[in-house]
C-alpha cells in the first residue's frame, strides 16, 4: 500500500492487518512512556484545505507519538486562500522535504490527484475529500465495533478485542444524511468488506442516486431498522447548513420526530448493541443527549481510537514500506 486514498485501496487481509496494528498501538498508549521512536527523522505534513478539529489533532498526535516532525498547513491565511493551485502547493511540500502528506479537501478527488499527479512522490493519506471518502474514519469506526462486538458475537455480553477477525455476522445501521456523507460511503465499503451487514436509514431526499447498487440495504424508517435488532447504530451529523436550506426535509422538528435516536428508541435495541457517532454531534437533533452520554455510547472511544488507528496507518505507509524497500 503506497497511499490510503479510499477503502478501495484495501482488501480484507490488509484491512485486518491495519486493525490488528491499531490494537498493538493502543497497547503502547497505555504505557507510561507513550512515544515510540518509529518515525524519527521523518516529516508529516497535515494539509487541511477544509476546517477540522478532531481529524487534524488526531493525525498530529499520531505522528508525534511515532516521533515524526509535524507541519500543519491550513488553507486559511496560506497561499491556497490566495489562489495557489494544488500543483504549486504540492511542489512547495516537496521542496520542504515532506515524507508523507495528510490531505483534507472540500473537493472530491483532491487526494487522488495529489497521489497520482507526479508532483510529489510520497505517501498521501486522505483525511476526507468532499462527499467522496474518509478512510481513516471508517477504520476507527470499524476498530471500535470490532473491539466491542468482534465477529459473530451477536448475543449477550460484548466480546472485547478480537484480533485477526473481521465483522462477520454483525448488523450495523447507519442513520442520517447519507447523501453528503463521505463517512457513510467509506463505512459501507469497509464494514461489508469485513463481513458485516449494513443498513442505511435516511429520508428519500437524503439517499444519493446510485445507493441502490451499494452492498447494503436502504430503509426510510428508523423504527423499522431498530425492529431488525441491529448490533450497532451509527448516527451521522445532520448537515443542517445543507439540509434545511436546500429543501431536503420540511423542518428540523419533522426530522427529529422521524429519525432522531431518542432514549425510547435506544431502549428497544438489543442489550449488547452500541451507539456510535463520527462527530461532531448535534445534541438534541439527530441524537438525544441522554443517548450520547448513555451506557451504550462508544462515541468518546471512537475519538480515542482515532489516534491509534492513524498511528497504524502512518506506520504501514512509512515504517513498513521503508523496511520493505531496504
Amino acid at each position: 500500500m503506497k497511499h490510503l486514498i479510499s477503502i478501495g485501496d484495501l482488501d480484507r487481509a490488509s484491512a485486518i492487518e491495519l486493525l490488528d496494528t491499531s490494537s498493538r498501538m493502543v497497547a503502547t498508549q497505555e504505557r507510561q512512556m507513550r512515544k515510540l521512536p518509529t518515525l524519527v527523522g521523518t516529516t508529516v505534513v497535515n494539509l487541511f484545505m477544509e476546517d477540522s478539529t478532531r481529524t487534524r489533532i488526531s493525525f498530529e498526535a499520531a505522528a508525534k507519538r511515532l516521533s515524526a516532525d509535524v507541519i500543519n498547513f491550513s488553507a486559511k491565511g496560506s497561499s491556497i486562500s490566495k489562489g495557489e493551485s494544488l500543483k504549486d502547493t504540492a511542489l512547495t511540500l516537496r521542496a520542504m522535504g515532506a515524507d508523507a502528506v495528510v490531505v483534507r479537501a472540500p473537493s472530491s478527488g483532491a487526494a487522488h490527484k495529489l497521489a497520482h499527479s507526479g508532483w510529489i512522490d510520497v505517501p498521501i493519506i486522505n483525511a476526507g475529500d468532499g462527499t467522496h471518502q474518509h478512510p481513516t474514519q471508517a477504520l476507527l469506526d470499524t476498530f471500535t465495533l470490532r473491539r466491542h462486538l468482534g465477529g459473530e458475537q451477536k448475543q449477550g455480553e460484548c466480546s472485547g478485542s478480537v484480533d485477526g477477525s473481521g465483522l462477520d455476522g454483525l448488523h450495523v445501521v447507519v442513520v442520517g444524511d447519507i447523501m453528503h456523507s463521505r463517512v457513510a460511503r467509506s463505512n459501507v465499503q469497509l464494514m461489508t468488506l469485513l463481513g458485516a451487514h449494513v443498513t442505511l436509514v435516511a429520508p428519500p431526499s437524503l439517499v444519493p442516486v446510485g445507493a441502490d447498487v451499494w452492498p447494503c440495504d436502504v430503509l426510510y424508517d428508523l423504527d423499522e431498522a431498530i425492529a431488525l435488532q441491529p448490533d450497532a447504530v451509527m448516527m451521522l451529523r445532520v448537515q443542517r447548513e445543507r439540509m434545511l436550506g436546500g429543501g431536503y426535509f420540511p423542518s428540523a422538528a419533522e426530522y427529529t420526530r422521524r429519525l432522531q435516536l431518542t432514549t425510547e428508541r435506544a431502549h428497544r435495541l438489543p442489550e449488547h448493541a452500541i451507539v456510535m457517532h463520527p462527530g461532531p454531534m448535534n445534541r438534541g437533533f439527530e441524537i438525544a443527549g441522554g443517548v450520547a452520554d448513555g451506557r451504550r455510547s462508544v462515541i468518546v472511544e471512537q475519538v480515542a481510537a482515532g489516534v491509534s488507528v492513524r498511528m497504524a496507518v502512518l506506520f504501514h505507509l512509512l515504517a513498513s514500506n521503508a523496511r520493505e524497500e531496504s
